[in-house]
């Protein structure tokens, strides 16, 4: 009798035990048929490169990377996708060979989980709006790319640190050229007002505050997103909501992204509508 091979998979980052992609790829799995394992590895702050080394050495297939080592990621990898080397930081990788890291690529999912979720799970289409998105770190990095893609009128990046917000933008300014997009950065205090879509990809939720830009950002109907969800996600949604704009969290764009991770791994496309759905009510259950 024939045993199938389970081939492994992990989200790694510090903190962890938070993390509802085992919930997401154990749907994904059970929904195409793959044979998956996928957990939770707590990486020292000082040891991911090797926490992915042992991992890939103990049959793992690939990972997952979440805060803070995105931008360490790239590096670890023999190849990069475009979309990893255009934001400097991958959120996935892919341990093809084993231990061998010839054969290990990066690759960035966030921006297109993002863009997925606010055009399809949203129903916002985001071209020819104006976008503040607001965090220069492994999160915005992730998502710049995509959303220039998609040709909105105008991003504006605001950042605590101007310079890592003008850094990024520069390392863009070509594919907001292509993309006939205005691309600009500024500090937290001065965005400007009025965005269609603000999308919150700072760590400020995580840090228990509210919202990292004044209210003047948001006009009745702004899609005001936090990558963030759950509680970390709730002061933000309520600060939205409670100015007229239309809150949502980050649950989709999870979703999303890790669709796209396991297509990248596996070469099979899931659903991510069900799995939404059921990671909503397991959320609700307490669970």
């Amino acid at each position: 009798m024939n045993s199938v091979q389970i081939d492994r998979y992990a989200v790694l980052g510090n903190p962890v035990a938070h993390s509802r992609s085992p919930f997401i790829h154990a749907q994904f799995a059970q929904q195409t048929g793959q044979a998956v394992d996928y957990g939770r590895v707590l990486c020292p702050l000082d040891g991911f490169a090797d926490t992915v080394r042992r991992f890939a050495d103990q049959g793992g297939r690939g990972c997952n990377v979440t805060v803070p080592f995105k931008f360490e990621a790239p590096a670890l990898a023999a190849h990069c996708t475009e979309r990893a080397q255009l934001a400097g930081a991958a959120n996935v990788l892919r341990l093809d060979g084993g231990s061998s890291r010839a054969g290990w690529w990066a690759d960035n999912t966030d921006g297109v989980g993002l863009v997925r979720d606010i055009e399809s799970g949203a129903q916002l289409p985001l071209a020819g709006l104006r976008v503040l998105l607001v965090g220069a770190g492994g999160a915005g990095a992730g998502v710049l790319g995509p959303l220039l893609q998609v040709r909105p009128a105008a991003v504006v990046l605001a950042n605590r640190t101007l310079d890592k917000a003008q850094a990024l933008v520069q390392r863009h300014a070509a594919v907001a050229l292509d993309h006939g997009v205005t691309l600009s950065a500024c500090g937290l205090q001065e965005p400007g007002s009025a965005f269609d879509v603000v999308i919150n990809a700072s760590v400020t939720s995580l840090h228990g505050a509210v919202s990292p830009v004044p209210a003047q950002v948001l006009k009745p109907g702004t899609l005001a997103l936090d990558l963030m969800y759950g509680p970390a996600a709730a002061g933000f949604l309520a600060w939205a909501g409670e100015a007229g704009a239309t809150p949502r969290d980050g649950l989709g764009m999870l979703v999303e992204q890790a669709a796209e991770a396991f297509f990248f791994w596996r070469g099979v496309r899931p659903h991510t509508a069900p799995v939404l759905a059921a990671l909503r009510a397991e959320m609700a259950a307490g669970r």
